[in-house]
């Protein structure tokens, strides 16, 4: 009987010991912030970042690792990177970008960055993606993009020698899907955030405008000269969009209806996302389809090319004129405070490369 009960004591240390050799130390991932420009400081409420993906300094790792990872496409060639290059501000220079198997889609690829202020919380040029998250969804399985599915994605991760710790370490689990895969690329994509160009700095005190680059902002903030302003943010204003959806006189006919193939409402066709116009100098071609390869003819477009629609933005006030008929000097000067709110320290940030 003592023998029994000895064993049996032996067995329960044994197992006591084993349980304890199994578990995994309990890893909690360091909250992160955004670092925020001075002049967001002073001019923007804070940025959104959803309570069920909460920033930290391991996710957005992560995410940055992920989103350089060609792994995510079909044949291992083209990473979220490919499309949305940090040279170029996250986007490239081509006017369709194409896909891994050597496809071309009809739009050109928009520029990653500020995100977080985004409060309408539509994504794409179309609005079609409701979150941060679920926009990195789409171009793994596009046909035309990545060509991928996210199963096969998923299994490549789960058999990396690094990611399933990484994952455990980001969202306590080591099991990989594509909605972590998704939530980790979209905190990296939080982080992106652009607001030191030359402009900045004027407006901080720390800067002096040329008096072209001066004239061109009274031409953009002129409702009787540029008339930009409404749509694309002012001084007070640092995100240099409203994030609205808008059709800005491109076209008579809408080989695209944009917003409208999303809302299913006539009232939406022609209509996209106004972009933000920083970093200019960096993100030609211009326009949700890449038409215009310069500035120039994208103020042009606004000065004498507005086409008259069912639909186009009432802002557009000079549109049966075919625009605002700027001069040759509020051209050039305009273009020249354009290109004060790019951003070379944003897209040389060491942080947001490979």
């Amino acid at each position: 009987m003592v023998k029994k009960s000895i064993h049996i004591l032996f067995f329960l240390l044994l197992l006591s010991c084993s349980s304890k050799e199994e578990e995994e130390p309990v890893y909690t991932p360091k909250p992160a912030t955004l670092k925020i420009p001075e002049i967001f400081q002073q001019r923007l409420i804070a940025p959104l970042v959803p309570s069920n993906n909460p920033l930290t300094e391991e996710g957005i790792s992560l995410g940055k690792k992920l989103f350089f990872d060609k792994s995510l496409s079909k044949n291992n060639t083209q990473s979220c990177a490919s499309c949305h290059d940090p040279k170029n501000a996250f986007t490239d220079e081509t006017r369709f970008s194409d896909g891994v198997d050597g496809k071309f889609g009809k739009r050109n690829s928009m520029p990653i960055f500020n995100l977080a202020w985004n409060f309408d919380e539509r994504f794409a040029w179309d609005g079609k993606e409701l979150s941060l998250e679920r926009q990195a969804l789409e171009p793994v399985r596009n046909p035309i993009e990545m060509h991928s599915k996210w199963v096969d994605v998923a299994q490549k991760l789960q058999q990396h020698p690094e990611y399933p710790t990484l994952f455990k370490q980001v969202f306590g689990t080591s099991k990989i899907d594509s909605t972590l895969v998704t939530k980790a690329i979209a905190q990296f994509e939080r982080t992106l955030i652009s607001g030191d160009s030359k402009f900045d700095q004027f407006l901080l005190g720390k800067a002096t405008l040329t008096p072209e680059e001066k004239n061109g902002f009274d031409v953009f903030m002129d409702e009787n000269r540029g008339d930009c302003f409404h749509c694309h943010g002012s001084d007070s204003n640092p995100l240099w969009t409203d994030n609205k959806f808008r059709n800005n006189g491109l076209d008579e006919v809408f080989t695209d209806l944009g917003l409208g193939k999303v809302t299913g409402d006539p009232n939406d066709n022609g209509k996209f996302r106004t972009p933000s116009i920083r970093n200019l100098a960096f993100t030609a071609p211009y326009m949700h389809d890449g038409r215009f390869a310069t500035l120039e003819e994208v103020i042009n477009h606004y000065s004498e090319g507005l086409k008259v629609s069912p639909t186009v933005d009432p802002l557009m006030k000079k549109v049966s004129e075919g625009g605002v008929k700027l001069s040759d000097k509020d051209k050039a000067d305009l273009k020249s405070f354009l290109l004060s709110l790019s951003d070379n320290n944003f897209v040389n940030n060491k942080e947001f490369q490979e």
